[in-house]
């Protein structure tokens, strides 16, 4: 037997609403964060109680989300007024130009130009980084020779045992035992 639907009221006896307000705002952040992992969501949550105490959840960062959000009103409102999309497309090309002058910075100094005026710290971190894609680059490489030596393998297994039947075919039974025993000697 269900529940009832209760009428949407505010609650008048304050330990009933405390208790209400407690249990449905677990209720609501646990929403959340399977809203946030079922559907691969970005999703932030802020909770004001009656006496003004703070409940928030996020599934990056708090500040994030709410970047993204002013962001995503400012475009909205962008395409709103048609007198402003000149501006903001004007902005959008200045923040390209922009990431694509870092790329390229990042790139002469992952190649070793201009790095005269990079600190120790900075050429440190950039060496960090280096090592790391370095090392990444031979976990698959590694990874890519192990599945081709594997394939190899296979290939091999396959021909032999192929070699094996023809062998059977053409000399017999007899034969294939005294050629199993060299082929011992050959393949290994």
């Amino acid at each position: 037997m269900g529940r009832g639907k209760i009428v949407i009221l505010r609650i008048e006896n304050s330990t009933s609403r405390q208790v209400t307000f407690s249990k449905r705002r677990k209720g609501l952040i646990k929403k959340a964060k399977e809203l946030a992992i079922l559907c691969d969501a970005e999703v932030g949550l802020v909770i004001f109680s009656s006496t003004g105490k703070l409940y928030e959840f996020a599934s990056n960062s708090m500040k994030s989300v709410i970047e993204r959000y002013n962001r995503s009103k400012e475009e909205h409102q962008q395409l709103l007024y048609p007198a402003s999309e000149v501006k903001f497309w004007q902005s959008e090309v200045a923040n390209l130009r922009q990431q694509l002058q870092n790329l390229k910075e990042n790139h002469r100094q992952f190649m070793g130009e201009q790095l005269c005026g990079l600190s120790v710290k900075e050429l440190q971190g950039l060496e960090s980084q280096l090592e790391m894609s370095l090392q990444g680059t031979r976990t698959k490489k590694e990874q890519i020779l192990t599945y081709e030596i594997e394939e190899k393998n296979q290939k091999r297994n396959v021909i032999h045992q192929q070699n094996m039947e023809l062998y059977k075919k053409v000399y017999g039974t007899s034969a294939v035992n005294s050629k199993n025993n060299m082929s011992l000697y050959t393949f290994n």
